[in-house]
């Protein structure tokens, strides 16, 4: 009598196939009560699998699957992590990617930005990694990475927020080209956040005040941008040659505002150390400096609230606009002292 072949077992009428090859498990029915027929399926199983291509996919694949199949209003954000990271783990394939293989990545970042930006954008890659390793299979139902590796983040050296004073203010614009300063200036009057001005369009303005949709705000709820003069001022002056409010030189809608031309007057400025979110930090202080209180202050930056700002009644839209009209620097200069 042979030998059966190891790796075949009969359940019930059936044979099944209990084999490892090349570093994975086949488990499946050969579909046969004949154990010829069952040795004959496996060997064809063994022959196939052994001459397939290594399905260790590169990162660079991974990251496409996920920017086409996640829908996620952070997704643009993703999208640039990735761009960072792809130039030094964009060709491994998934099981080499570890804390050791983003030595080169992580040192690079760290010349740039700050450790909680790389700590997002390491996010990212741990997010694609576990969507790999728990739910992404193949045609054999494996996943596409055995196990995803522990991604340790960094030690948050996260700097104080900087708002600026006037004077500041003063340099920083006088270095700006026109075409950002026009956006820089609206931050600094409405405390929008970076997607949100460079998403604005001018369908968003009514009645003197710009709406936002929910799925364009950080919290996901609507939003109320009310106009002090200034902001008003600007925007009527701008023309509508697009669909959208802050463009380009080439009339092409920002993709966000931290780009050359901002590093290149920050620097001229001799303020490298603010950041475009300390454009908001500035709206919120200066609105604390004139007294508004703080639940106006939480509307104006958009922060979440059981409150639902597109129901407002006019009385409480005239409020706001008074509040964040306190801060026009025609009607007071508030100082804003530097503890050291």
């Amino acid at each position: 009598m042979s030998k059966r072949t190891t790796g075949l077992t009969k359940r019930g009428n059936y044979w099944h196939v209990n084999k490892v090859i090349r570093g994975k498990r086949l488990y499946e029915s050969t579909g046969t009560s004949s154990l010829d027929e069952a040795e004959v399926y496996l060997a064809k199983r063994v022959i196939a699998l052994s001459e397939a291509p290594s399905t260790d996919r590169s990162f660079i694949k991974a990251a496409t699957k996920y920017l086409k199949e996640e829908d996620k209003k952070s997704l643009p954000r993703d999208a640039r992590a990735l761009e960072h990271a792809i130039p030094f783990i964009g060709q491994l394939p998934l099981s080499h990617i570890h804390m050791g293989t983003l030595e080169t990545y992580i040192k690079a970042r760290k010349e740039l930005v700050c450790n909680g930006t790389i700590n997002r954008e390491l996010s990212v890659i741990r997010r694609i990694l576990n969507l790999a390793s728990r739910v992404w299979r193949d045609e054999l139902n494996e996943p596409w990475l055995r196990q995803a590796p522990l991604l340790r983040m960094l030690k948050h050296n996260g700097r104080k927020p900087y708002p600026i004073t006037w004077e500041e203010q003063n340099r920083l614009m006088a270095q700006l080209p026109d075409y950002l300063a026009n956006i820089v200036l609206f931050a600094l009057n409405t405390g929008c956040r970076d997607q949100e001005m460079c998403q604005l369009k001018w369908s968003d303005f009514q009645d003197g005040l710009f709406i936002l949709s929910g799925d364009r705000t950080k919290n996901g709820e609507e939003r109320v941008v009310p106009l002090n003069s200034v902001a008003k001022n600007l925007i009527q002056s701008l023309p509508r040659k697009s669909e959208y409010v802050f463009t380009s030189l080439r009339g092409q809608p920002f993709q966000r505002i931290m780009g050359t031309a901002w590093k290149t007057a920050r620097r001229k400025a001799d303020l490298t150390q603010c950041r475009v979110h300390d454009l908001r930090h500035t709206f919120g202080r200066r609105l604390r400096a004139a007294g508004v209180g703080l639940e106006d202050r939480e509307d104006l930056l958009g922060h979440k609230s059981n409150r639902i700002t597109t129901h407002y009644s006019m009385a409480e839209i005239d409020n706001l606009i008074a509040a964040v009209e306190k801060i026009v620097p025609d009607r007071k200069q508030h100082r804003i002292l530097r503890v050291a």
